[in-house]
Formats: C-alpha cells, sequence, structure tokens
C-alpha cells in the first residue's frame, strides 16, 4: 500500500499495525454488508483491496460478503495542505497552519486561507502541476458548495476574493456540524444514548456477517 512502499523507501521504520492495516480496514468495510465507501482518491487501492479479499472469500467458501464499491467526490477527492499544496491535507501535520479541523474558529478558518500559498501569477485556474496551491482553494470551494473546481475558477479573477469565498464556504459547511456537536457535547445523557442505540445496530449487522463467514468456512453447524 502507499503509505507502507512511502516509508519503506525512505528507510523510516515500519510497524506491524501498518503492514497489517489495510486487512483491518477491509474487516471494518466487510463486516456491516457496505455497499457504497466514500473515500478520498488516495483511499481507492483500500477498496479495491477489500474488494479483492470479498471476491476470493466468496469464490471460495460461496455468497458471504457484499462486494463494495468505492465513491469518490468530483470535488475535495484529496484535499491538500495550506502551506504546503504538494502534501495532503493532515492532522498529524507538525505545523497546524496548513490543517483546518471539523471544530475550527471561523476566526481560525478564515486566518488560515487567507495565508494559505499560492504563486505570484495571479491567474485564476486550475491546473494541479503548476498551481498546485490555487488548485487546492478551488478544489476545497468547489467541495463546499457542490461545485466543480473549473466552474468555480471561472467566476474569479483574484486570489484574495477566492480566498475570502472559500474561507465563507467552509465555515458554512461546518456551521450545522459544529452545532450539532455542541449541542451533544452538552447533553451527555442523549448522547451516550445515541452511542449505546448505535452500538446495539451495529452488533446486530455485524454478528449476522460474521456467522454466516463462519458457518461458510465450516466453523459453525448449519
Amino acid at each position: 500500500m502507499t503509505a507502507f512502499k512511502d516509508k519503506s523507501g525512505r528507510n523510516e521504520f515500519i510497524s506491524g499495525g501498518l503492514f497489517t492495516y489495510p486487512a483491518l480496514q477491509a474487516a471494518d468495510i466487510l463486516l456491516y454488508d457496505t455497499d457504497l465507501v466514500p473515500v478520498g482518491d488516495d483511499q481507492r487501492q483500500h477498496i479495491e483491496i477489500t474488494r479483492d479479499i470479498a471476491e476470493r472469500f466468496n469464490s471460495r467458501f460461496g455468497d458471504t460478503f457484499v462486494v463494495p464499491k468505492h465513491v469518490i467526490p468530483p470535488a475535495g477527492a484529496r484535499i491538500m495542505d495550506l502551506q504546503h499544496p504538494e502534501r495532503k491535507m493532515s492532522k498529524s501535520e507538525l505545523s497546524p497552519a496548513g490543517t483546518i479541523s471539523v471544530l475550527e474558529t471561523p476566526e481560525s478558518i478564515t486566518k488560515k486561507i487567507k495565508r494559505a500559498v499560492t504563486d505570484s501569477d495571479g491567474d485564476v485556474r486550475f491546473d494541479v502541476e503548476e498551481k498546485p496551491g490555487v488548485s487546492n482553494l478551488l478544489s476545497i470551494l468547489a467541495a463546499a458548495t457542490s461545485s466543480t473546481p473549473e466552474k468555480v475558477a471561472s467566476s474569479y479573477s483574484r486570489y484574495g476574493d477566492l480566498k475570502s469565498d472559500t474561507a465563507d464556504a467552509v465555515i458554512a459547511l461546518l456551521r450545522p456540524i459544529q452545532e450539532k456537536f455542541r449541542e451533544l457535547e452538552s447533553d451527555p445523557s442523549e448522547t451516550s444514548r445515541l452511542l449505546t442505540l448505535g452500538s446495539s445496530k451495529a452488533r446486530e449487522i455485524s454478528s449476522a456477517t460474521l456467522g454466516r463467514a463462519m458457518q461458510n468456512i465450516g466453523l459453525l453447524e448449519t
């Protein structure tokens, strides 16, 4: 997988967890009879290996797992770091200047996006190779407004306007999520009830799938 190959190529320490992660992720997907999996572009290979596992198991032991398909959004499938647009935005980045969290304040979002790296020519167009910083902002704005980067680009001639509108769109997109978080945070009993309900539903589905797999293998009597 990409992360494993990248680290091994740089002679970095590779844990057993990183090596076995794709199998664990496949189990998380298959256990709940998932048919569609929304992923970023860099996660496509994880769905492919999950499909391989499901198809091989079904071929050998009979119809057991739903074979999932990946769903990649037309925009925002891979959001890059605001300060280093050649790298994917990641919570593990040492500097928080290039990342936006789900619970980020509107003021912080605006500040980070207005300081996002662009370039010096001032031409607003979607070109990941030549204009990674600008293209990243266009992707973010397109994803937040259900548009496409190319269509969004046609509406702008200045980076300042693009950054302002991108910040506003991200703030608007995250607002209902943040409001729901604060609502649940203020009511621990309701949060616990919902967690228990979700756990019960998940256990019901996963138990049926696991039982079906064990029975088809021959670990359970029919």
